[in-house]
């Protein structure tokens, strides 16, 4: 038997039913690891010897028949978010010796549910890119064809579960961060309603668009993460104090009743053909499973880009101030002064993509420029917001469209565009800035590649998301279809 290959509930069964130890489970993994990581290079730093550990304690919980849906099962985390006594980089050379002394929320929630960390994923540094190019170490591959990018920022999360090198990731989404990687590489990706998800413990990019989610290899692996991670936390002042449920329970193969809305700015120019086409068939497939389809318009759709990059800019600007070389980040011990050693710091702690958005955000938000940018940016933010609640309000049940414009393109084909690469996140920015639930499942392929379809709903409404996502999974093979493991 193929461990590495399992499903989380795949494997859950096998666990229970002691047909398969979690130590043998996750040496499978990391002798996939082992093979492929050379290649894909999917984590910026592997824990084999923690998740070893952490297998046997899961194993022991599991022989006192204290099992959980997510013991034992070894799981990929994002270098975003803060793991104790493990090296958390956020893909820059500022924080390159940077090992946190305590726990993010949600991997000590993971902990106590028995999870196996087998490393921390690569990303684009601070979670500002599309292609995980802007890594400060190195690029990842995408699996399916690895001269191609998987996507960023949590391109090494979804990398990680497509190689099999993990059976899940945890990842982090801005504006599309865990949802376009998940797309491009053909496996599942959800970013919860703003709030749903603690962000203690994740290191901020855009505190207002930021958000934790699940990448995995099914909806059902999805639904059982999110039960997890989804509660309130005191230690996150914007968490939710909503009631959570359980989302398998939503999990249905019938969609009758269920009115699926169709933005017809989503089928414009710049949206690859073969793209459409593929999304195309997926709306019609959830039809056919009984789904009503109706069009709905987002008038506004054509400022998103923009009105996105002003807002996380800025918040960069003022998120990242606090690295400089004295407190935070790399230290300097040639600076004469304090002034000095900030300049050096940052000038060699920060990559270029890093200083050129938090030049841009200072510029938004000084004397002067605020009003014409950063607050404008706000009030186009709230007509976005608004063009979706109309469509909610107006009987809409989900939004559905591409993930991504494109399949996933070559290494270094936009690296140097950076309006290029924006462009790249143009439809899953929309539900950051409205703060909503939103899920990329693979809906077929194009020239090879995979195509996302992305499914976005009301807020805290995660489990129609799923509902909908499960439905058209289970009524197409795209989810099981999975690129050459020996590259």
């Amino acid at each position: 038997m193929t461990l590495h290959r399992l499903t989380i509930h795949e494997a859950h069964d096998l666990l229970r039913r002691r047909e398969i130890s979690s130590v043998g489970l996750t040496e499978s993994v990391l002798a996939k690891m082992e093979e492929c990581d050379p290649e894909v290079r999917a984590f910026i730093t592997a824990t084999p010897q923690i998740a070893l550990e952490q297998a046997r304690r899961a194993d022991k919980l599991i022989a006192a028949g204290d099992i959980g849906p997510l013991t034992g099962i070894p799981v990929a985390i994002k270098d975003n978010i803060c793991t104790k006594g493990v090296l958390t980089t956020c893909g820059s050379r500022i924080l390159e010796d940077f090992v946190p002394p305590y726990e993010a929320t949600v991997v000590e929630r993971l902990r106590k549910e028995g999870v196996v960390q087998v490393g921390k994923a690569n990303m684009d540094e601070f979670a500002m890119g599309s292609s995980t190019e802007y890594s400060a170490f190195f690029p990842s591959h995408n699996p399916w064809d690895t001269s191609r990018v998987p996507g960023g920022s949590s391109g090494g999360s979804a990398a990680a579960v497509l190689a099999n090198e993990a059976l899940f990731a945890l990842g982090s989404d801005t504006g599309g961060s865990v949802r376009q990687p998940a797309g491009l590489c053909g496996v599942v990706g959800m970013k919860p309603t703003y709030g749903r998800v603690s962000r203690y413990g994740l290191i901020a990019f855009a505190s207002s668009l930021d958000q934790i989610g699940p990448i995995t290899k099914d909806v059902t692996d999805c639904a059982l993460v999110m039960n997890a991670i989804a509660f309130h936390d005191p230690l996150d002042s914007t968490s939710a104090d909503e009631p959570t449920p359980d989302y398998t329970s939503y999990l249905e193969e019938n969609l009758a009743g269920v009115v699926v809305g169709v933005p017809i700015e989503y089928f414009a120019a710049g949206l690859d053909q073969g793209v459409e086409e593929r999304v195309r068939d997926a709306i019609q497939k959830l039809a056919d499973l009984g789904a009503e389809v109706r069009e709905v318009s987002l008038p506004h759709e054509r400022y998103v880009v923009a009105t996105y990059f002003l807002t996380s800019w800025a918040e960069a600007s003022a998120n990242l101030a606090r690295y400089d070389g004295l407190k935070y980040g790399l230290f300097a011990p040639d600076a004469r002064n304090i002034r000095e050693a900030q300049s050096k710091a940052r000038g060699r702690g920060f990559g270029r993509e890093v200083k050129r958005r938090i030049m841009l955000g200072t510029y938004a938000l000084s004397s002067g420029y605020y009003d014409a940018y950063y607050l404008k940016a706000q009030k186009v933010r709230t007509l976005i917001k608004e063009d979706l609640d109309r469509a909610f309000d107006a009987g809409v049940d989900v939004v559905v469209g591409p993930t991504s414009p494109i399949v996933a393109f070559g290494i270094g084909e936009k690296v140097d565009d950076p309006l290029e690469m924006y462009l790249a996140d143009l439809y899953t920015i929309p539900a950051n800035l409205a703060g909503l639930p939103c899920i990329s499942i693979p809906c077929g392929f194009h020239e090879g590649l995979p195509v996302g379809l992305q499914i976005m709903g009301r807020p805290f409404a995660e489990s129609m998301v799923l509902r909908v996502a499960y439905a058209y999974e289970q009524g197409t093979d795209f989810h099981l279809q999975r690129p050459p493991i020996s590259l």
